[in-house]
């Protein structure tokens, strides 16, 4: 939905990918879209055990269950509105994209909810600086302020940043 182009969220999707091998897991793709990350791992022979995508608007997710991509059921809820919708018991909760309009309280209350509700690791991406987050439905999170919110939670965090200017990749694992 907040997709600059194609190659750009190529390029997040494969950040995501260099922080965490998505074959074989059971992946949550929270605020999934038509389920691009999917089409995505699958065109890269990485594909999961399973993969859920919660996403919230419904023109959205029916065309993510259009696809009829295998080990795919894709569930139509809010995140923010009811957090418990990530309560799927997958091995990775996986975020692109879908931090970037929460302001901060959210932000973070939402990546706790996922920790919790992650069987062992949350990966996302997010704005990390206002280079990208040029509308005012679009909020950028200060990196370092992010990483020592993933650092109260485990000390298993990493990072990636490069990939595209005002974009970062985050991993924390139990």
């Amino acid at each position: 939905m907040l997709w600059a182009s194609r190659r750009t969220q190529e390029l997040r999707f494969g950040a995501l990918c260099r922080l965490r091998d998505m074959r074989g897991c059971s992946i949550l793709d929270v605020g999934c879209g038509r389920a691009d990350l999917l089409d995505y791992l699958i065109e890269r022979q990485m594909t999961p055990a399973d993969y859920v995508g919660l996403e919230a608007v419904g023109t959205l997710a029916n065309a993510a269950r259009r696809k009829n991509l295998p080990q795919c059921t894709i569930i139509e809820g809010d995140f923010v509105k009811d957090p418990r919708r990530m309560d799927v018991g997958a091995d990775v909760v996986l975020f692109s994209g879908s931090l970037n309009t929460l302001p901060a309280g959210m932000f973070y209350k939402t990546l706790g909810h996922a920790f919790e509700s992650a069987a062992g690791e949350v990966v996302f991406n997010y704005l990390c600086s206002p280079e990208l987050a040029g509308t005012r439905y679009l909020t950028w999170h200060k990196p370092g302020d992010v990483m020592a919110f993933a650092r109260k939670l485990t000390p298993h965090v990493r990072s990636l940043n490069g990939y595209i200017s005002g974009d970062c990749s985050v991993s924390m694992r139990k």
